[in-house]
């Protein structure tokens, strides 16, 4: 299957299990959607992730978070900002703040992935990714 954009695949993978009430949802592996998902555990989105070897790609296992039973995920939203037919990046300065820093954007720097927080603290621009709330 030709896909032209995985991370937006990701994020609409992980919206349709949240809607679907799924424990797990199972994406293929590469090396920027395990540091997306690092992000999404360290900023406690999600419970957990692990990457299962098949022999081939692989598979990123992540175990999603809700709030009290099955009623509401932790994550609201996901939404992409950085296509690849649209480019979006940002000086240090003009990095975004999701919901006023209630949500977390994640930025591609030179220093790897991370979050609108600590690519201010880093003193960092670059390509932002993701939003998360």
């Amino acid at each position: 299957m030709i896909m032209n954009d995985p991370i937006a695949d990701m994020l609409t993978r992980i919206r349709n299990a949240q809607v679907a009430k799924h424990d797990t949802v199972m994406i293929p592996a590469s090396n920027t959607k395990k540091a997306i998902a690092k992000i999404l555990y360290d900023e406690g989105y999600i419970k957990g992730y692990e990457k299962i070897e098949d022999g081939v790609q692989g598979q990123i296992k992540l175990t999603i978070k809700y709030l009290s039973g099955k009623s509401q995920p932790v994550i609201a939203g996901l939404k992409r900002i950085s296509k690849p037919g649209l480019r979006v990046y940002a000086d240090v300065s003009d990095l975004p703040k999701v919901l006023g820093g209630l949500g977390i954007a994640i930025i591609s720097t030179s220093k790897g992935l991370m979050t609108d927080r600590a690519a201010r603290k880093e003193n960092l621009g670059g390509e932002v990714m993701a939003y998360i709330w």
